[in-house]
């Protein structure tokens, strides 16, 4: 594999010129899950530039290589670190890990006492927040900010979130509680790593019943996996 070599910093006003770039592969990358994303505009890309309130990742060469944004919410109790993208062409570099870590730090500098969370359909993903610290949870314990939830209207699964009266939906959510002590830092991580093969297939269960619009709880492995998970 080609070993590549990133810059990754707190995007600045210059950095505007990829924001039609990003927000197309945010889209693609969306259409090509089957899941969609609340879609953004390039202004709004280029406000969080301007604000200080993004990072963006280059190649050494000078290529665009990645992106991801802070959103605020119920007056900067509840943080966001929305939009992560990776070009495809350095997709599995670890550039992803990398991003993820840098807006969280970037999270915690801003905004040192909110509860940082997030929606997310990706495995990996949820991998990094957890090594990062989140823990899985459900809907109710996100913000309640009704400007939030109106970001989900442009998704194409948002009729299965009214449906389920914002409970659920495909995404998974995940917290990060700087108020709360964990009693065992490692032990999320650890279990995460042993059972990602069984979460994920429970994933694809919960997606299923979901789409048919089943309401019953499904298989004994499904409500284990929920208990785990503290859904």
């Amino acid at each position: 594999m080609e070993k590549h070599t990133f810059i990754i910093d707190i995007a600045k006003g210059h950095h505007s010129f990829y924001a039609q770039q990003i927000c197309d592969e945010m889209a693609a990358s969306a259409k090509a899950r089957g899941t969609g994303i609340a879609k953004r505009t390039p202004a709004y890309i280029t406000e969080k530039m301007n604000e200080g309130k993004a990072v963006i990742a280059m190649h050494a060469d000078g290529r665009w290589a990645g992106f991801c944004y802070i959103e605020t919410w119920g007056h900067g109790q509840y943080v966001a670190n929305s939009g992560l993208i990776v070009s495809p062409e350095f997709r599995k570099s670890g550039l992803a890990k990398e991003i993820k870590k840098k807006i969280f730090e970037l999270s915690r500098n801003k905004y040192p006492n909110a509860k940082i969370f997030g929606l997310t359909t990706g495995l990996a993903v949820m991998k990094i927040n957890s090594e990062l610290g989140y823990e899985p949870v459900t809907y109710s314990e996100l913000t309640d900010d009704e400007e939030f939830w109106k970001g989900c209207q442009s998704c194409v699964n948002h009729a299965i979130l009214v449906s389920k009266e914002r409970k659920n939906c495909m995404c998974t959510a995940m917290l990060y509680d700087p108020a709360e002590k964990k009693k065992s830092s490692g032990n999320k991580l650890l279990d995460f790593a042993k059972n990602s093969k069984l979460y994920e297939r429970f994933m694809r269960i919960k997606q299923n019943i979901l789409l048919r619009g089943e309401k019953k709880e499904g298989s004994s492995e499904k409500k284990s996996l929920m208990n785990f998970f503290n859904f």
